[in-house]
């Protein structure tokens, strides 16, 4: 999709961090050189058209308590996954479920939910939830050792003056 010079410029802001203000489309606006209407208008039509899924702050879950996670791998079939993706998705301490067909004969684990809590314990507790919904069952917890690298993605490098 290309994009005019006016919507890159607004959507060069909105891909780092949003104003932390009352009026954050009006800032945005101000800083592109458009009106708010037009940052609105821009950011609705590429989420009508699915350019864009969601549009919201990111919370960055350390610094509200919420310091453990757990990648959790789930053996099941594609059909069984289509059944239990949208049970994850539901559950509002999973913030991310992928299927991914295994690619290793000794590693039967297809689905994969992205779990978070206050604590270890916490997030043992999600697993025990799920376990108890059809057709959750045989898993792996792998927990995270260290952030290598957590960054947004940024779809508007800004521009290098050639150098």
């Amino acid at each position: 999709m290309r994009f005019t010079e006016q919507e890159e410029t607004v959507l060069r802001i909105v891909q780092s961090n949003l104003p932390d203000t009352l009026t954050p489309y009006a800032d945005i606006a101000r800083e592109a050189g458009v009106s708010e209407d037009d940052v609105i208008a821009l950011l609705s039509r590429l989420r009508d058209d699915g350019t864009i899924r969601r549009f919201g702050a990111s919370i960055k879950h350390h610094r509200t308590g919420w310091k453990h996670n757990a990648m959790v791998a789930w053996k099941m079939t594609e059909e069984e996954a289509d059944i239990a993706g949208p049970v994850a998705a539901r559950h509002a301490r999973i913030s991310h479920c992928y299927y991914r067909p295994s690619a290793a004969v000794d590693w039967p684990y297809t689905l994969y939910t992205m779990i978070h809590g206050r604590s270890a314990e916490e997030c043992l507790e999600t697993v025990a939830e799920l376990e108890k919904e059809p057709p959750f069952g045989e898993h792996v917890i792998l927990e995270s050792l260290r952030e290598l690298k957590k960054i947004s993605m940024t779809y508007f490098p800004e521009p290098h003056d050639g150098k």
